[in-house]
Protein backbone atom coordinates (compact mmCIF):
# COMPACT_ATOMS: atom_id res chain seq x y z
CA UNK A 1 0.00 0.00 0.00
CA UNK A 2 1.30 3.48 -0.94
CA UNK A 3 2.61 5.63 2.29
CA UNK A 4 0.18 8.60 1.94
CA UNK A 5 -2.78 6.11 1.32
CA UNK A 6 -2.05 4.49 4.89
CA UNK A 7 -1.61 8.12 6.29
CA UNK A 8 -4.78 9.00 4.99
CA UNK A 9 -6.56 5.83 6.83
CA UNK A 10 -4.76 6.76 10.04
CA UNK A 11 -6.03 9.90 9.57
CA UNK A 12 -9.10 9.04 9.44
CA UNK A 13 -8.95 6.74 12.06
CA UNK A 14 -7.56 8.79 14.55
CA UNK A 15 -9.36 12.20 14.02
CA UNK A 16 -11.66 11.53 16.51
CA UNK A 17 -9.56 9.78 19.08
CA UNK A 18 -6.67 11.87 20.01
CA UNK A 19 -5.59 15.20 17.93
CA UNK A 20 -2.01 14.95 19.77
CA UNK A 21 -1.20 11.17 17.35
CA UNK A 22 -2.93 13.34 14.30
CA UNK A 23 0.39 16.05 14.45
CA UNK A 24 2.60 12.63 14.85
CA UNK A 25 1.40 11.23 11.51
CA UNK A 26 3.33 14.46 10.15
CA UNK A 27 6.15 14.12 11.72
CA UNK A 28 6.33 10.02 10.38
CA UNK A 29 6.19 11.49 7.28
CA UNK A 30 9.06 13.95 7.73
CA UNK A 31 10.85 10.39 9.15
CA UNK A 32 10.16 8.61 6.20
CA UNK A 33 11.50 11.26 4.03
CA UNK A 34 15.14 10.91 5.67
CA UNK A 35 14.58 7.24 5.00
CA UNK A 36 13.89 7.99 1.49
CA UNK A 37 16.66 10.06 0.84
CA UNK A 38 19.59 7.73 2.57
CA UNK A 39 18.39 4.65 1.06
CA UNK A 40 17.14 3.16 4.31
CA UNK A 41 14.01 2.92 3.28
CA UNK A 42 12.56 1.82 -0.34
CA UNK A 43 9.69 4.18 -1.77
CA UNK A 44 7.20 1.73 -0.81
CA UNK A 45 8.00 2.09 2.87
CA UNK A 46 7.01 3.23 5.91
CA UNK A 47 8.17 4.13 9.03
CA UNK A 48 4.49 4.03 10.36
CA UNK A 49 4.11 0.77 9.22
CA UNK A 50 6.44 -0.40 11.91
CA UNK A 51 4.82 0.70 14.68
CA UNK A 52 1.29 -0.53 15.80
CA UNK A 53 -1.27 2.59 15.42
CA UNK A 54 -4.12 0.51 17.69
CA UNK A 55 -3.23 -0.23 21.56
CA UNK A 56 -1.47 -3.72 21.67
CA UNK A 57 -1.71 -6.26 23.84
CA UNK A 58 0.80 -9.34 23.32
CA UNK A 59 0.46 -12.54 25.86
CA UNK A 60 2.97 -14.97 25.52
CA UNK A 61 4.35 -18.06 27.44
CA UNK A 62 4.52 -21.88 27.80
CA UNK A 63 2.09 -24.37 26.34
CA UNK A 64 -0.60 -24.96 29.38
CA UNK A 65 0.20 -21.84 30.95
CA UNK A 66 -3.08 -20.49 31.09
CA UNK A 67 -3.20 -17.85 28.68
CA UNK A 68 -6.59 -19.02 26.91
CA UNK A 69 -8.23 -19.08 30.14
CA UNK A 70 -6.97 -16.10 31.43
CA UNK A 71 -8.10 -14.67 27.56
CA UNK A 72 -11.40 -16.09 27.76
CA UNK A 73 -12.23 -14.63 31.24
CA UNK A 74 -10.62 -11.30 30.59
CA UNK A 75 -13.34 -10.94 27.13
CA UNK A 76 -16.22 -12.70 29.06
CA UNK A 77 -15.93 -15.11 25.89
CA UNK A 78 -15.08 -18.73 25.00
CA UNK A 79 -13.29 -16.99 22.45
CA UNK A 80 -9.90 -19.39 22.52
CA UNK A 81 -9.92 -23.19 23.47
CA UNK A 82 -8.48 -24.54 26.41
CA UNK A 83 -7.09 -27.75 27.39
CA UNK A 84 -4.08 -29.16 29.25
CA UNK A 85 -2.73 -29.71 25.47
CA UNK A 86 -1.44 -27.66 23.03
CA UNK A 87 -4.82 -26.16 21.84
CA UNK A 88 -3.50 -23.70 19.36
CA UNK A 89 -0.55 -23.14 17.41
CA UNK A 90 -1.11 -20.17 15.71
CA UNK A 91 -0.57 -16.59 16.70
CA UNK A 92 -4.33 -15.32 17.08
CA UNK A 93 -5.16 -11.69 16.94
CA UNK A 94 -8.22 -10.73 18.82
CA UNK A 95 -10.36 -8.31 18.30
CA UNK A 96 -13.81 -6.21 18.36
CA UNK A 97 -16.29 -7.63 16.03
CA UNK A 98 -20.36 -6.33 15.49
CA UNK A 99 -21.71 -9.95 16.65
CA UNK A 100 -21.78 -11.96 19.27
CA UNK A 101 -20.50 -15.23 16.81
CA UNK A 102 -17.08 -15.79 17.05
CA UNK A 103 -15.00 -15.34 13.56
CA UNK A 104 -11.95 -17.07 12.56
CA UNK A 105 -10.15 -15.55 9.43
CA UNK A 106 -6.81 -16.81 8.17
CA UNK A 107 -3.44 -15.27 8.57
CA UNK A 108 -4.03 -13.88 4.92
CA UNK A 109 -6.35 -11.41 6.54
CA UNK A 110 -3.83 -9.65 8.36
CA UNK A 111 -0.79 -10.34 6.24
CA UNK A 112 -2.79 -8.01 3.54
CA UNK A 113 -4.60 -5.66 6.07
CA UNK A 114 -2.06 -2.45 7.28
CA UNK A 115 -4.65 -1.60 9.61
CA UNK A 116 -3.43 -4.93 11.96
CA UNK A 117 0.07 -5.24 13.29
CA UNK A 118 1.54 -8.31 11.47
CA UNK A 119 1.23 -6.32 8.06
CA UNK A 120 3.71 -7.61 5.93
CA UNK A 121 4.85 -10.44 8.08
CA UNK A 122 5.26 -13.11 5.38
CA UNK A 123 8.50 -10.96 4.76
CA UNK A 124 9.73 -11.03 8.03
CA UNK A 125 8.93 -15.05 8.23
CA UNK A 126 10.41 -15.46 4.77
CA UNK A 127 14.10 -13.77 6.03
CA UNK A 128 14.58 -16.75 8.48
CA UNK A 129 12.59 -19.49 7.05
CA UNK A 130 12.47 -19.00 3.20
CA UNK A 131 9.50 -19.57 1.70
CA UNK A 132 7.59 -20.27 5.18
CA UNK A 133 6.02 -16.74 4.11
CA UNK A 134 3.89 -18.14 1.71
CA UNK A 135 2.13 -20.42 4.15
CA UNK A 136 1.06 -17.44 6.66
CA UNK A 137 -2.03 -19.15 7.68
CA UNK A 138 0.49 -22.02 9.44
CA UNK A 139 1.38 -19.28 11.46
CA UNK A 140 -2.03 -16.47 12.57
CA UNK A 141 -5.15 -16.62 12.22
CA UNK A 142 -7.65 -13.49 13.23
CA UNK A 143 -10.66 -13.66 15.44
CA UNK A 144 -13.52 -10.92 16.14
CA UNK A 145 -16.13 -11.01 18.21
CA UNK A 146 -18.21 -8.17 20.24
CA UNK A 147 -16.53 -8.74 23.98
CA UNK A 148 -16.59 -4.95 25.00
CA UNK A 149 -13.07 -5.54 26.59
CA UNK A 150 -11.70 -6.04 23.39
CA UNK A 151 -13.02 -2.51 22.06
CA UNK A 152 -10.23 -0.32 20.99
CA UNK A 153 -7.19 -2.64 21.71
CA UNK A 154 -6.25 -5.77 19.82
CA UNK A 155 -4.62 -8.95 22.03
CA UNK A 156 -2.55 -11.06 20.37
CA UNK A 157 -2.32 -15.13 21.78
CA UNK A 158 0.79 -17.44 20.83
CA UNK A 159 0.94 -20.51 20.55
CA UNK A 160 3.53 -22.38 23.15
CA UNK A 161 6.11 -20.97 23.39
CA UNK A 162 8.76 -24.02 24.15
CA UNK A 163 6.88 -25.42 20.42
CA UNK A 164 9.66 -27.32 18.23
CA UNK A 165 7.99 -26.84 15.33
CA UNK A 166 8.47 -23.63 13.00
CA UNK A 167 10.69 -22.45 16.47
CA UNK A 168 12.94 -19.90 14.21
CA UNK A 169 9.82 -18.42 12.60
CA UNK A 170 8.07 -18.49 15.80
CA UNK A 171 11.04 -16.61 17.80
CA UNK A 172 10.68 -14.46 14.53
CA UNK A 173 6.81 -13.28 14.96
CA UNK A 174 7.24 -12.97 18.69
CA UNK A 175 10.37 -10.49 18.82
CA UNK A 176 7.80 -8.65 16.29
CA UNK A 177 5.03 -8.68 17.87
CA UNK A 178 7.10 -7.62 21.70
CA UNK A 179 8.48 -4.63 19.45
CA UNK A 180 5.09 -3.53 18.64
CA UNK A 181 3.12 -3.95 21.81
CA UNK A 182 2.26 -1.80 24.28
CA UNK A 183 2.03 -4.17 26.87
CA UNK A 184 3.11 -8.05 27.16
CA UNK A 185 1.74 -10.63 29.43
CA UNK A 186 4.26 -13.47 30.14
CA UNK A 187 3.19 -16.61 31.32
CA UNK A 188 4.39 -19.60 32.72
CA UNK A 189 2.90 -22.50 34.41
CA UNK A 190 2.99 -23.55 38.33
CA UNK A 191 2.26 -27.21 38.04
CA UNK A 192 5.69 -27.92 36.54
CA UNK A 193 8.07 -26.10 39.23
CA UNK A 194 11.48 -26.99 37.63
CA UNK A 195 11.94 -23.72 35.38
CA UNK A 196 15.55 -24.80 35.41
CA UNK A 197 13.89 -27.51 32.58
CA UNK A 198 12.80 -24.60 30.16
CA UNK A 199 16.28 -22.43 30.07
CA UNK A 200 15.64 -21.57 26.49
CA UNK A 201 12.32 -20.32 27.07
CA UNK A 202 13.60 -17.82 29.90
CA UNK A 203 16.50 -16.95 28.16
CA UNK A 204 14.54 -15.09 25.26
CA UNK A 205 11.69 -13.95 27.39
CA UNK A 206 13.40 -12.68 30.25
CA UNK A 207 16.75 -12.47 29.15
CA UNK A 208 16.34 -10.61 25.60
CA UNK A 209 13.40 -8.82 27.20
CA UNK A 210 15.10 -6.87 30.54
CA UNK A 211 17.91 -4.89 28.32
CA UNK A 212 14.80 -3.24 26.55
CA UNK A 213 14.36 0.44 26.62
CA UNK A 214 10.52 -0.30 27.22
CA UNK A 215 11.29 -2.87 29.65
CA UNK A 216 8.49 -1.82 31.88
CA UNK A 217 5.87 -2.87 29.57
CA UNK A 218 6.42 -6.66 30.62
CA UNK A 219 4.70 -8.36 32.92
CA UNK A 220 5.87 -11.66 33.89
CA UNK A 221 2.74 -14.17 35.44
CA UNK A 222 3.03 -17.66 37.50
CA UNK A 223 -0.36 -18.79 36.68
CA UNK A 224 -2.01 -21.29 38.09
CA UNK A 225 -0.07 -20.89 41.65
CA UNK A 226 -3.19 -22.64 43.36
CA UNK A 227 -1.72 -25.68 42.46
CA UNK A 228 1.41 -25.09 45.24
CA UNK A 229 -1.29 -25.22 48.09
CA UNK A 230 -0.74 -28.34 47.40
CA UNK A 231 2.89 -29.05 48.23
CA UNK A 232 4.62 -29.61 51.69
CA UNK A 233 6.08 -26.17 50.75
CA UNK A 234 3.77 -23.60 48.99
CA UNK A 235 6.12 -21.24 49.18
CA UNK A 236 9.35 -22.59 47.26
CA UNK A 237 7.59 -23.28 44.31
CA UNK A 238 7.11 -19.18 43.98
CA UNK A 239 10.64 -19.24 45.44
CA UNK A 240 11.84 -21.31 42.67
CA UNK A 241 10.13 -19.38 39.75
CA UNK A 242 11.30 -16.07 41.47
CA UNK A 243 15.19 -17.59 41.44
CA UNK A 244 14.74 -18.62 37.76
CA UNK A 245 13.75 -15.52 36.91
CA UNK A 246 16.18 -13.66 38.65
CA UNK A 247 19.20 -15.85 37.43
CA UNK A 248 18.05 -14.28 33.70
CA UNK A 249 18.38 -11.02 35.22
CA UNK A 250 14.64 -9.99 35.90
CA UNK A 251 14.68 -8.01 39.39
CA UNK A 252 12.33 -5.91 40.93
CA UNK A 253 8.03 -5.40 40.46
CA UNK A 254 7.51 -7.49 37.11
CA UNK A 255 6.06 -10.90 38.66
CA UNK A 256 2.74 -11.75 39.37
CA UNK A 257 0.95 -14.98 40.84
CA UNK A 258 -2.62 -15.95 40.01
CA UNK A 259 -4.82 -18.59 39.54
CA UNK A 260 -8.39 -19.30 37.60
CA UNK A 261 -10.47 -19.57 41.13
CA UNK A 262 -13.43 -21.12 38.91
CA UNK A 263 -11.13 -23.65 38.00
CA UNK A 264 -8.72 -23.94 40.84
CA UNK A 265 -7.84 -26.97 43.46
CA UNK A 266 -9.54 -27.11 46.61
CA UNK A 267 -7.16 -25.66 49.25
CA UNK A 268 -8.18 -26.98 52.70
CA UNK A 269 -6.30 -24.58 54.90
CA UNK A 270 -8.51 -21.41 55.53
CA UNK A 271 -6.01 -19.27 56.59
CA UNK A 272 -3.85 -20.24 53.39
CA UNK A 273 -6.50 -20.62 50.91
CA UNK A 274 -7.55 -16.76 52.19
CA UNK A 275 -3.70 -15.52 51.46
CA UNK A 276 -3.56 -16.95 47.63
CA UNK A 277 -6.70 -15.30 46.98
CA UNK A 278 -5.85 -12.17 48.37
CA UNK A 279 -2.63 -11.94 47.08
CA UNK A 280 -4.29 -13.38 43.12
CA UNK A 281 -6.97 -10.62 43.67
CA UNK A 282 -4.67 -8.12 44.12
CA UNK A 283 -2.22 -9.29 41.35
CA UNK A 284 -4.96 -9.81 38.85
CA UNK A 285 -6.36 -6.21 39.69
CA UNK A 286 -3.02 -5.05 38.83
CA UNK A 287 -2.62 -6.34 35.45
CA UNK A 288 -6.31 -5.65 34.12
CA UNK A 289 -6.13 -2.09 35.35
CA UNK A 290 -2.70 -1.71 32.69
CA UNK A 291 -4.60 -3.75 30.35
CA UNK A 292 -7.34 -1.23 30.54
CA UNK A 293 -5.02 1.66 29.95
CA UNK A 294 -2.92 0.56 27.25
CA UNK A 295 -4.50 3.14 24.79
CA UNK A 296 -2.69 5.65 27.10
CA UNK A 297 0.58 3.58 27.09
CA UNK A 298 -0.01 3.19 23.25
CA UNK A 299 -0.68 7.19 22.60
CA UNK A 300 3.20 7.69 24.48
CA UNK A 301 4.85 4.77 22.44
CA UNK A 302 4.08 5.92 19.08
CA UNK A 303 5.09 9.28 20.05
CA UNK A 304 8.54 8.17 22.01
CA UNK A 305 8.92 5.74 18.90
CA UNK A 306 9.62 8.90 17.01
CA UNK A 307 12.55 9.32 19.08
CA UNK A 308 13.75 6.02 19.15
CA UNK A 309 13.73 5.51 15.49
CA UNK A 310 15.58 9.10 14.87
CA UNK A 311 18.27 8.03 17.08
CA UNK A 312 18.84 4.58 15.98
CA UNK A 313 18.97 5.99 12.82
CA UNK A 314 21.93 8.07 14.23
CA UNK A 315 23.51 6.66 16.70
CA UNK A 316 23.29 2.70 15.11
CA UNK A 317 22.52 2.95 11.56
CA UNK A 318 24.12 5.49 10.00
CA UNK A 319 27.63 4.31 11.78
CA UNK A 320 26.61 0.51 10.51
CA UNK A 321 26.50 2.15 6.86
CA UNK A 322 29.01 3.93 6.82
CA UNK A 323 30.62 0.76 8.30
CA UNK A 324 29.55 -1.29 5.37
CA UNK A 325 30.37 1.11 2.75
CA UNK A 326 33.92 1.66 4.07
CA UNK A 327 34.82 -2.13 3.43
CA UNK A 328 32.86 -2.50 -0.07
CA UNK A 329 34.93 0.70 -0.67
CA UNK A 330 38.38 -1.84 0.43
CA UNK A 331 37.68 -4.52 -1.19
CA UNK A 332 36.58 -2.42 -4.78
CA UNK A 333 40.12 -0.26 -4.24
CA UNK A 334 41.97 -3.37 -3.97
CA UNK A 335 40.19 -5.20 -7.10
CA UNK A 336 40.87 -2.16 -8.91
CA UNK A 337 44.72 -2.32 -8.19
CA UNK A 338 44.96 -5.91 -9.06
CA UNK A 339 42.86 -4.92 -12.36
CA UNK A 340 45.18 -2.18 -12.97
CA UNK A 341 48.38 -3.98 -13.07
CA UNK A 342 47.11 -6.78 -14.65
CA UNK A 343 45.62 -4.66 -17.50
CA UNK A 344 48.77 -2.69 -17.89
CA UNK A 345 50.90 -6.10 -17.95
CA UNK A 346 48.35 -7.25 -20.66
CA UNK A 347 48.30 -4.66 -23.12
CA UNK A 348 51.85 -4.32 -22.63
CA UNK A 349 52.76 -7.53 -23.92
CA UNK A 350 50.39 -7.57 -26.44
CA UNK A 351 52.03 -4.09 -28.09
CA UNK A 352 55.08 -5.73 -27.93
CA UNK A 353 54.11 -8.22 -30.20
CA UNK A 354 53.45 -5.71 -32.55
CA UNK A 355 57.08 -4.50 -32.31
CA UNK A 356 55.52 -1.36 -30.23
CA UNK A 357 58.86 -1.02 -28.48
CA UNK A 358 61.10 -1.88 -31.24
CA UNK A 359 61.60 0.53 -33.45
CA UNK A 360 65.27 2.08 -34.27
CA UNK A 361 66.61 5.02 -34.12
CA UNK A 362 68.37 4.58 -37.53
CA UNK A 363 65.02 4.39 -39.83
CA UNK A 364 62.73 6.86 -38.22
CA UNK A 365 63.29 10.48 -37.54
CA UNK A 366 63.00 11.69 -34.40
CA UNK A 367 59.52 13.23 -35.17
CA UNK A 368 58.34 9.98 -36.16
CA UNK A 369 59.14 8.55 -33.33
CA UNK A 370 57.58 10.93 -31.07
CA UNK A 371 53.99 10.41 -33.16
CA UNK A 372 54.28 6.75 -33.40
CA UNK A 373 54.91 7.11 -29.11
CA UNK A 374 52.02 9.24 -28.60
CA UNK A 375 49.54 7.01 -30.97
CA UNK A 376 51.27 4.15 -29.31
CA UNK A 377 50.35 5.74 -25.86
CA UNK A 378 47.02 7.41 -26.78
CA UNK A 379 45.69 3.64 -27.97
CA UNK A 380 46.64 2.30 -25.13
CA UNK A 381 45.73 4.25 -22.20
CA UNK A 382 42.29 4.74 -23.96
CA UNK A 383 41.96 1.52 -24.50
CA UNK A 384 43.25 0.75 -20.76
CA UNK A 385 40.88 3.35 -18.97
CA UNK A 386 38.01 2.39 -20.79
CA UNK A 387 38.47 -1.25 -19.75
CA UNK A 388 39.35 -0.07 -16.63
CA UNK A 389 35.99 1.73 -15.95
CA UNK A 390 34.05 -0.54 -17.10
CA UNK A 391 35.59 -3.84 -14.95
CA UNK A 392 35.50 -0.62 -11.94
CA UNK A 393 31.95 -0.81 -12.08
CA UNK A 394 31.02 -4.22 -12.63
CA UNK A 395 33.03 -5.34 -9.59
CA UNK A 396 32.32 -2.51 -7.30
CA UNK A 397 28.18 -3.61 -8.40
CA UNK A 398 28.90 -7.12 -7.70
CA UNK A 399 30.96 -6.50 -4.65
CA UNK A 400 27.76 -4.72 -3.55
CA UNK A 401 25.58 -7.02 -3.74
CA UNK A 402 28.03 -9.90 -2.36
CA UNK A 403 27.87 -7.45 0.87
CA UNK A 404 24.32 -6.63 1.00
CA UNK A 405 23.36 -10.54 0.87
CA UNK A 406 25.51 -11.18 3.89
CA UNK A 407 23.89 -7.96 5.45
CA UNK A 408 20.62 -8.68 4.48
CA UNK A 409 20.08 -11.64 7.03
CA UNK A 410 21.00 -9.57 10.09
CA UNK A 411 20.68 -5.59 9.07
CA UNK A 412 18.03 -5.33 5.83
CA UNK A 413 17.79 -1.96 6.15
CA UNK A 414 21.75 -1.54 5.97
CA UNK A 415 21.57 -3.82 3.10
CA UNK A 416 19.18 -1.73 0.68
CA UNK A 417 21.03 1.41 1.48
CA UNK A 418 24.51 -0.12 0.78
CA UNK A 419 22.95 -1.06 -3.00
CA UNK A 420 21.40 2.33 -2.71
CA UNK A 421 24.95 4.13 -2.35
CA UNK A 422 26.20 1.86 -5.74
CA UNK A 423 24.53 4.56 -8.03
CA UNK A 424 27.21 5.10 -10.77
CA UNK A 425 26.82 8.60 -10.25
CA UNK A 426 27.82 8.39 -6.48
CA UNK A 427 31.48 8.27 -5.97
CA UNK A 428 32.84 5.69 -4.53
CA UNK A 429 35.03 8.04 -2.07
CA UNK A 430 32.18 10.50 -0.77
CA UNK A 431 32.59 11.54 2.35
CA UNK A 432 29.43 10.34 3.96
CA UNK A 433 26.37 7.97 2.57
CA UNK A 434 24.34 9.43 -0.18
CA UNK A 435 21.60 11.94 1.47
CA UNK A 436 23.19 11.83 4.46
CA UNK A 437 24.07 15.98 5.44
CA UNK A 438 23.91 18.53 8.04
CA UNK A 439 20.23 19.09 6.52
CA UNK A 440 19.37 15.44 6.99
CA UNK A 441 20.66 15.58 10.59
CA UNK A 442 18.84 18.42 11.14
CA UNK A 443 15.72 16.69 10.79
CA UNK A 444 16.41 14.48 12.63
CA UNK A 445 17.16 16.89 15.52
CA UNK A 446 13.65 18.40 14.53
CA UNK A 447 12.22 14.85 14.63
CA UNK A 448 13.42 14.29 18.03
CA UNK A 449 12.23 18.02 19.41
CA UNK A 450 8.70 17.12 17.75
CA UNK A 451 8.93 13.95 19.65
CA UNK A 452 8.76 15.62 23.14
CA UNK A 453 6.60 17.98 22.81
CA UNK A 454 3.77 15.65 21.59
CA UNK A 455 4.45 13.96 24.79
CA UNK A 456 4.46 17.70 26.73
CA UNK A 457 0.81 17.25 24.62
CA UNK A 458 0.19 14.22 25.98
CA UNK A 459 1.20 14.99 29.72
CA UNK A 460 -1.24 17.87 29.33
CA UNK A 461 -4.07 15.80 28.90
CA UNK A 462 -3.20 13.39 31.87
CA UNK A 463 -1.61 15.44 34.15
CA UNK A 464 -2.46 19.22 35.46
CA UNK A 465 0.29 20.02 38.43
CA UNK A 466 -0.89 23.51 39.14
CA UNK A 467 -3.79 22.39 40.02
CA UNK A 468 -5.33 24.92 38.09
CA UNK A 469 -9.01 24.52 36.06
CA UNK A 470 -8.25 24.37 32.80
CA UNK A 471 -10.05 26.37 29.99
CA UNK A 472 -12.87 24.69 28.27
CA UNK A 473 -13.04 26.12 24.63
CA UNK A 474 -15.09 28.68 23.44
CA UNK A 475 -18.44 27.59 22.10
CA UNK A 476 -19.43 28.82 18.48
CA UNK A 477 -23.71 28.29 19.48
Amino acid sequence: MNPQVRYQKLKQHLALENPVLLDVINTYKALDSIGYKTGLLEKHESYATRISWWPLISILGTFSAGKSSFINSYTGKSIQSTGNQAVDDKFTVLTYGDTDEIHTLPGLALDADPRFPFFGISEEVNKVDSGEGNRIDRYLQLKTTNAETLKGKIIIDSPGFDADSQRSSTLRITDHIINMSDLVLVFFDARHPEPGAMRDTLEHLVSKTIDRHDFDKVLFILNQIDTAAQEDNPEEVIGAWQRALSQNGLVGGHFYTIYNEQAASKIDDPALAERFKRKKDEDLAQITNRMNKVRIERAYRIANALENIANDIAQNQMPALQKAIKAWRTKTVIADVVIFTASITFFSYVLSLFGAFETPFSEWSITQTLTQSLTYGLITGTTILASMLGLHYYLRTKLAHWDAKRLNKHAPNIAQALLYNNRFWHSLFAKNPRGWNKRSQKNLDEVVQASKQAIQKLNDQFANPSGQQKEEPESNT
